[in-house]
């Protein structure tokens, strides 16, 4: 596969179930010179069942400085290299960003080569509105940038995705609940898979059982009617309030009941002020 000039093909390829890929990858991971993968073991698996020999090599975040000069020299030479991930399409919650902007910077094209999504197959399959919709990945786990991104979750006006660890969902579906209000609410987990499971209905509402691998939230968006109090006011009553010693609920409590604003829009910008 080369007319000269070294490519660098993203592959996606199946969340779960093995026959979601698609002929146009299969010839693609066979031809190429190199296979860039998350976990050579794990692409071992999908390359074994489709007889494709193809050199596997690992790409992610702890060598990806070191694993991109050596795929540069090799797309120097004329051959060209397959892109993966574990699981979906590669850059989307995943390794391999920084190999896609060396090889552009170095003149090289990036060819896309589409398929799963474990995103866009939860958006799908949760009854919420698609468009418009935010994808989010992993909210940061902890401090300031995760109040910032919740207070952003609440004010967009479209459904939101996210990626979520099985042991952090019910922190996370808490802090959504108490950010957002009782949205509704889509648990997706296992998709594609035998045990295939979706969860539907209101934040701080769902009982969640044991949840294993990795779980793809979508949640509602910001309700048409939820406009914003003047800037100013709010952010003065806020400063007040926080000032008298008030919690972030119970400020926001306060504020919904003055301004009148809905309770998760009045904690959203109680974060946001807070900071």
């Amino acid at each position: 596969m080369s007319d000269g000039r070294g490519r660098v093909y993203v592959v996606a390829t199946p969340i779960g179930n093995l026959e979601d890929v698609g002929a146009r990858a299969l010839r693609v991971l066979a031809e190429v010179a190199r296979i860039a993968c998350e976990d050579t073991r794990h692409t071992a698996r999908l390359c074994s069942r489709h007889g494709i020999r193809t050199p596997r090599v690992s790409l992610h975040a702890h060598n990806e400085a070191r694993r991109c000069a050596e795929l540069l020299a090799l797309l120097e030479s004329g051959e060209s290299v397959a892109l993966v991930s574990d699981a979906g399409t590669p850059l989307i919650s995943d390794p391999g960003e920084r190999l896609v902007r060396a090889a552009l910077d170095a003149g090289f094209e990036v060819v896309p080569v589409p398929g799963p999504t474990a995103a866009v197959a939860a958006l799908v399959a949760s009854g919420l509105p698609t468009r418009p919709f935010a994808f989010l990945g992993f909210l940061s786990r902890k401090g300031r940038a995760r109040r910032e991104e919740l207070a952003l979750c609440a004010a967009f006006p479209g459904s939101l995705v996210l990626y979520e660890a099985p042991a952090r969902v019910e922190r996370t579906l808490a802090d959504l609940h108490a950010a957002l209000g009782p949205r509704r609410v889509a648990i997706c987990r296992e998709l594609t898979k035998r045990h295939e499971q979706v969860l539907r209905g209101r934040l701080g509402e769902l009982q969640l059982g044991e949840l294993r691998g990795e779980v793809t939230l979508v949640v509602e968006g910001a309700p048409a009617d939820s406009g914003p109090a003047p800037d100013g006011d709010a952010d003065a009553r806020i400063d007040e309030l926080l000032a008298d010693g008030l919690s972030a609920r119970d400020a926001a409590r306060e504020l919904a009941r003055e301004l009148g604003l809905p309770r998760r829009d009045a904690y959203a910008r109680v974060l946001r002020r807070r900071g």
